[in-house]
This record gives C-alpha cells, structure tokens and sequence, in this order.
C-alpha cells in the first residue's frame, strides 16, 4: 500500500506489477466515487520489438495512490489489416461523455506508417465498454493528426479537440454534437513553429473561467520544455505564460511530458500527471545537444498542407526501436503564481496535503 505518490520512481498496482496505461487520462466517476486511470498498455513492448501497445488497459483507485488492475478497457486488435492490431503506433486515448447521446466516446491516435496517420473514434453505453467503432480511419479535416486531447464545456455540452498537425500548428476544433466527429468550425494557433518548438501534448484544464494548455515541444521520446497558455475563447487568441516548470534548469520539463490534468472534486486543487518515456536515459546532459540537432534536422522542412484521408493500414508488422516499455509518471501538484499555473519537483507528496 502506498500513502503518497513519488514521481519518477517505479508506480506498482495493487497486484505488484507495474502500472501500464500510457499517454494516458484520468476519469473520475461521481456516482462510484472512484477514479479512472486508463492508457497505452506496454507490457509487450520492448526495444526493436513489434508491438507498440498492447491495447489500452485501465486502473481504479480511491485515493490516487494506490491503483487496482481492471484489465483491458479496449482489447488489441488480431489482424495485421486492423488498426487496432499492436504493431501499429497507438497512442493517447481519450474519453468523453456525451449526454445527448448517452455514449461514452473515445478517441485514439494511430500512426501505422509515416503515411498512414489518423484517428480512430470509437463509443460504448460504459465506460468499461464494450467500445464498438464510430470511425476506423478518421482524418479530421483531412489532416494528419499528432497528440490530442478533448473537453467538454460543462456550461454549453460542446465538445472541443485539440491536436498537433505535425509538424507546424496546433488546431482546436469544435466536435459534432454526437462528439464522434470535427466540425468546420476550428482554429489555428501557435502556426508555424518547426521542431523542437511545435507545439504537442496538449492538456487542457480551466480554473476561475480562465482556460488553459499544457503544451509540449517536439523532440521525439526526449523530453523538453513545456509551456502553458490562457485564452477566454476556444477559437480565440492564446496567450502564452511561458514554461510553467519553475527550478527546471535542464528543459526538460521535470524529465517528463504532461499528459492530462486532475482537478480533486470539489476543490480548488490540480495535479499535473506526466509521461517519463524514457527513464534509463540521463537526460540533463544530453538535452542541449538533442534540441540543437532538432534545430538543425528540421532547418528546411517544409509543411505538408496537402489534403489526407487514409482508408486502411500497411498490413505488416514494424518495427520499433523506441525504448518506452520502461516508461515511469510523474505526477506533481500544480501551484499558483497569480492566474499562472506553476510546478515545482517534490520527490514526495500526498493528494490528501494539498494547499
């Protein structure tokens, strides 16, 4: 049993086993009173291997610490033409409720090649599921499609995606009201920034009606800076507050990725919860040199605007060489400057002490 949360160090389940729900969100269930952890599942990936995730798993906890296996939420798919099959890229779901429709709705990112991106749309009557396809391959407005998350404004229903389009702009788009599709209604902001400054892993949070994003720059599984934006619109203009990492002199933004944002029920408390991909690397090093060859890597790249929709997937296995199966969390309280969001490291904390 533990009573506090440790970020970066080894997070087991109840049963002993490492917790594996990546690129990941937490749900929390009102009525239960229980909390949702669900995310990629790699407990079969290894370093140049041919599974990337093995479907997504989920955890329940009341207390945040301690977290109970509950298998998987969305199982892998068994063939090679499925885009659900686990050699494909398949990373980040995210789930919303829709009222109208009494569904559960879930989206997913998959990259089965580097031209054969897109998203898969799926919806269930539970959140355990089953989950039953919407859309198998989905290109909103016929973009290419990087890391996302999704909200719904409590106030009006409407649902909100926001997602990289790789590599140069970060687009927030108005969902149907069936939340299972993009509108025509969207907006482009932080344009035209090339890597290691475009902007991914969106996390969005609000807090006294400001709205927020978490973002991430863009270098690969190596972490970097992160910076955190406020806006009063949707579609409105995002300005930006900076890195929000405080006493983070290598960049890196704690060694970590932010992925989603818990706000406790009922309070005024937040807690950051982050991806560290790659633990057995020393970072704090090596994070200057990664940057400055991203720089150089990505000098002259030119934007692919051209119109995508992808229909199926390559139908063979790949091979993967990104080391992520050992990937920690790191989970910290989010401080307030003012109406600016701050983190600061704590080797230990727990939710019960927050200010």
């Amino acid at each position: 049993m533990y009573n506090s949360i440790r970020p970066g160090r080894e997070w087991l389940d109840t049963n002993g086993k490492p917790i594996q729900a990546h690129g990941f969100s937490v749900f929390w269930n009102e009525q239960e009173k229980l909390w949702y952890w669900y995310g990629e599942n790699k407990e079969f990936t290894k370093k140049g291997g041919t599974v990337w995730t093995w479907g997504i798993r989920y955890y329940t906890s009341k207390d945040l610490c301690n977290w109970d296996d509950r298998g998987l939420l969305i199982p892998p798919g068994e063939d090679l033409h499925e885009p659900l099959h686990p050699t494909y890229c398949i990373d980040r779901p995210h789930i919303i409720f829709c009222e109208k429709t009494g569904k559960y709705v879930c989206w997913i990112k998959v990259m089965a090649s580097e031209i054969a991106q897109f998203m898969i749309v799926m919806q269930s009557d539970r959140f355990e599921g089953p989950y039953e396809y919407v859309h198998k391959f989905y290109n909103p407005l016929k973009m290419y499609c990087g890391d996302f998350c999704l909200h719904v404004d409590e106030q009006t229903k409407k649902a909100y995606i926001w997602y990289e389009r790789p590599h140069f702009q970060l687009v927030c788009a108005t969902l149907s009201d069936t939340y299972t599709e993009v509108t025509d209604e969207y907006s482009i902001h932080y344009d035209g920034l090339l890597p290691p400054y475009t902007r991914e892993a969106p996390a969005y949070f609000e807090r006294n009606g400001k709205k927020y994003l978490f973002t991430s720059g863009t270098s690969g599984y190596f972490p970097n800076k992160s910076d955190v934006c406020v806006f009063d619109d949707y579609h409105g203009e995002y300005r930006s507050l900076g890195d929000p990492h405080i006493g983070d002199r290598s960049g890196t933004s704690f060694s970590s990725q932010i992925t989603s944002v818990i706000r406790l029920p009922g309070t005024d408390k937040y807690i950051a919860c982050a991806d560290r991909w790659m633990p057995q690397w020393y970072i704090k090093p090596m994070a200057k040199s990664i940057i400055s060859g991203m720089e150089r890597h990505f000098k002259d790249y030119k934007p692919d605007t051209g119109p995508k929709e992808i229909n199926s997937v390559p139908g063979e296995l790949q091979k993967h060489n990104e080391n992520t199966f050992r990937s920690r969390y790191v989970w910290l309280p989010i401080e307030w400057e003012g109406d600016k969001p701050v983190i600061r490291w704590q080797k230990e904390w727990r939710p019960e002490d927050l200010k």
